[in-house]
């Protein structure tokens, strides 16, 4: 699942005294380490980076503590959101498990809106600020709708069902969704930003603050978890004993110190200029293509030279990944008379060429991780509710809500990452000779498997619990603590699949497009949200004919969780077949420098 080694391509006379020029020119380039960045970054005054002062590993400490306060926010609201529409707004299980599912899957759609704002026209840092400002508006409206027209009387809806809620009125149902969807947008279309923005604090052409870079998406994902720590532990009592309104407010001045730690960061960020409406530049390149169809391509060597007029660097493409649109930037004797050398909608450059191909090519892996996500969803809401139907008791002194068992999902991960970084790459190295010890590609299989062996587990799990039930009406004895195994598989998942796809599609995306790359992990759980809204419905739709109870019922000792569970294990292993499939064939997009302008 590896990309293919792309200097093993021969190259011609012309191309090697290119290339020994460029490595002697980086040697003096590393010699004497310039005073500001090399890759085009701006400070906040819009001058030219100072490598001392901006960026690096202090700005990212800064976006890093500004995620994991957002991240505590979010699961302030989502941890238990499954567990507030059966309680507080009387939902049944599967018509809260769809909810949560769509707007989960919402939070995430979002976040390809976001990230088009980021890279076509507001810049990522303008972004980051104007969604956390409406995520905290959300927020606070989700706190006032609940305490003057949900949570009646208060501290009701508490996980004893001592005090049962009143039946929401119409008015307080609209403002639950008003505002979760408000913050939906807002948390949507911060993600995607605030993952690119802290890549962007590292210079790529500076060995040291390369390898920084690399290691930022794990830190970043462990933010990710340290914040939902406090959320699925601490936040979780609160809202177990009804006490829903104290958990939402701590979740909105959470997010207002995000926002204060975020602006006390502008003086030190780097920036990246916007691109401009990438959505344009992409029919560009299909419409120079169409009209360029006649034109047979030259024979003879392995790459072929053409110019990226973006930036004036001469370019070499491969030979391999010569196909119809390539022949976009080639400039033909009708473009100089006809005058089309300027017209993008004739002639594009290598740039517009690389978006377009990347996008294109990473399309069949990216949707064999829409089935992962399925499998990711679970947690907020079918794992949730086979864990209050247990027993919540924990050694018979204590009772604990039992989406706080997700703190076993965000251990595992912070456990994995450490493992990951010290050990398994370490060790993986010595065999791949790859630095990372393994490519993303592979990173993100394996996070498949684990996942895969996650879902059975649950499906055991389910097996005994129901095996175990004396009184139908009542919980199993069986205690809530044997969800741990499979709560830990799916976080040790998530290091290998979500860090391996930020990572990824990152990497394989031009600088035009890296928000859109960023975006494409998270509108991944989007559609795995919504895929598992549509297969929770297919499931109960076609499970309940003829009066039968179905597989997801409201008491689930009648029903067969454990069948929903089974079907997403087969689901993943044809997935996995399908994405080892699309690996091997896939070939990412490679440019080097050199060459000389062709004409056809």
């Amino acid at each position: 699942m590896e990309s293919p080694n792309t200097s093993s391509i021969p190259m011609t006379p012309l191309q090697s005294e290119f290339s020994r020029s460029n490595s002697s020119n980086n040697e003096t380039e590393n010699a004497t380490p310039s005073l500001y960045t090399e890759d085009g970054t701006v400070d906040f005054r819009g001058n030219p980076a100072v490598r001392a002062t901006t960026g690096g590993k202090k700005t990212t400490a800064i976006l890093l503590v500004n995620y994991a306060l957002m991240n505590l926010a979010f699961g302030g609201v989502a941890v238990d959101l499954v567990v507030f529409l059966r309680r507080v707004l009387r939902q049944e299980n599967a018509e809260a498990a769809n909810n949560i599912s769509k707007w989960t899957g919402t939070v995430y759609i979002f976040s390809l809106f976001g990230a088009f704002l980021s890279d076509s026209y507001m810049g990522r840092y303008i972004t980051c600020i104007v969604f956390q400002a409406i995520y905290l508006v959300g927020l606070v409206m989700l706190s006032l709708s609940s305490l003057f027209f949900l949570v009646v009387p208060s501290r009701c809806g508490d996980g004893v069902g001592l005090r049962p809620c009143r039946p929401p009125s119409q008015l307080g149902i609209a403002m639950f969704y008003v505002s979760t969807y408000t913050a939906a947008f807002g948390i949507g279309g911060y993600q995607p930003s605030v993952a690119t923005f802290g890549a962007d604090q590292f210079d790529e052409s500076d060995a040291t603050e390369r390898r920084s870079k690399l290691a930022f998406f794990s830190y970043f994902y462990v933010a990710l978890n340290v914040g939902s720590l406090f959320s699925n532990s601490f936040l979780a009592f609160y809202e177990d004993k009804g006490m829903w309104i104290r958990g939402f407010w701590a979740s909105t001045v959470a997010v207002a110190l995000g926002l204060l730690v975020f602006l006390l960061g502008t003086p030190y960020y780097r920036h990246f200029k916007p691109t401009g409406n990438p959505v344009t530049r992409m029919v560009q390149v299909f419409t120079a293509a169409f009209h360029k169809r006649h034109i047979q391509m030259p024979p003879g060597e392995d790459l072929h030279e053409v110019e990226d007029e973006d930036s004036g660097i001469r370019k070499l493409l491969h030979r391999d990944q010569l196909r119809c649109l390539d022949k976009a930037a080639i400039v033909t004797e009708e473009d100089y008379h006809a005058g089309n050398t300027k017209n993008p909608w004739r002639l594009c450059t290598v740039t517009q060429v690389e978006e377009v191909k990347s996008i294109l090519g990473m399309m069949p892996i990216w949707i064999c991780t829409i089935v992962y996500s399925v499998e990711f969803t679970q947690m907020a809401s079918t794992f949730v509710e086979q864990g209050t139907a247990m027993d919540t008791n924990l050694f018979g002194r204590f009772r604990v809500p039992a989406a706080s068992m997700s703190v076993f999902d965000i251990t595992s991960v912070l456990l994995s990452v450490l493992a990951y970084r010290f050990v398994v790459a370490p060790v993986a190295s010595r065999f791949t000779r790859n630095p990372d010890g393994i490519t993303g590609l592979q990173r993100m299989g394996s996070g498949l498997v684990i996942a895969l062996l996650g879902m059975l587990a649950a499906a055991v799990v389910e097996i005994n619990r129901r095996r175990r039930v004396v009184a139908m009406d009542q919980p199993s004895p069986m205690s809530v603590l044997w969800q741990a195994p499979q709560y830990a598989l799916i976080g040790a998942s998530e290091v290998f699949m979500y860090i391996g796809q930020l990572d990824f599609f990152s990497a394989q995306m031009p600088d035009g497009l890296k928000c859109f790359g960023s975006s494409l992990c998270m509108a991944s759980i989007s559609l795995g949200n919504f895929a598992s809204m549509l297969a929770v419905s297919a499931v109960t739709g076609v499970t309940t004919r003829r009066n039968r109870r179905g597989w997801i019922t409201k008491n689930l000792n009648y029903g067969h969780l454990e069948l929903f569970f089974l079907l997403l294990v087969g689901l993943s292993i044809l997935d996995f077949i399908l994405f080892v499939v699309f690996a091997v064939l896939y070939k990412g997009t490679e440019f080097k420098e050199g060459g000389k302008h062709i004409s056809i």
